[in-house]
């Protein structure tokens, strides 16, 4: 039987996937700036922080949302891999929200000359937000891991979609090595990975016959 979730989802999926892109393309900062600078570009760019954490919110909404569609495609084979991945990536999904209010926080501490360059140092030391970072970080990347290896199990898409969830992985620690272009880079073959899972999703759930009522 052909199930209706299938399509919204992988819908979604693909939406919050780009949305990560267009967030991370969005940074003012390229992450090679000492506090004082990134606090400098980040008040003369308050408008596209802002957006960074909007795109940064609808990238967790739709991701979320788009998990039924992983999970529909590694339904045969890979399942409770792909149940472990899906619930180690909803961690970092999660936490991606969270980075997203922080983010709109930290704006307006800047633009309203709340935080100096000392005080960000320090709050960056403190032990409750490198948890939640670090838990963030990990259960993102952790998850895409278990997510794409259910993916090479299942067989139900092309090597490439894994392949390409896994680069997104091996580029995070060298992204920000490569300026602007390395972050959408990483995120872009991540989104286009995501992609390739969304239409095995649609695609399988339209082989399926629709149920017969007697």
């Amino acid at each position: 039987m052909r199930t209706d979730w299938v399509s919204p989802s992988a819908a979604t999926l693909v939406v919050g996937a780009f949305a990560l892109v267009l967030g991370t393309m969005l940074s003012p900062t390229d992450g090679g700036e000492n506090t004082n600078q990134a606090l400098r570009v980040v008040n003369q760019n308050e408008g596209r922080m802002l957006g960074m954490a909007v795109f940064y919110f609808l990238a967790s909404l739709g991701l979320m949302l788009g998990m039924p569609a992983v999970l529909s495609v590694v339904a045969r084979r890979g399942w409770r891999l792909g149940v472990s991945g899906v619930m180690v990536f909803s961690v970092g999904v999660l936490g991606t929200a969270g980075f997203a209010m922080l983010l709109v926080f930290f704006r307006a501490l800047v633009v309203n000359g709340s935080v100096t360059g000392s005080s960000v140092d320090q709050l960056t030391d403190d032990l409750g937000l490198v948890v939640f970072v670090y838990t963030w970080v990990v259960g993102f990347y952790a998850g895409l891991i278990l997510i794409a290896a259910a993916l090479f199990v299942s067989r139900a898409t092309p090597y490439w979609v894994p392949g390409l969830l896994l680069v997104g992985v091996a580029l995070a620690p060298f992204a920000t090595m490569l300026g602007d272009l390395g972050p959408a880079l990483q995120t872009l073959s991540m989104a286009v990975g995501f992609t390739g899972v969304a239409v095995a999703a649609v695609a399988a759930d339209q082989r399926r016959p629709d149920q017969v009522v007697a």
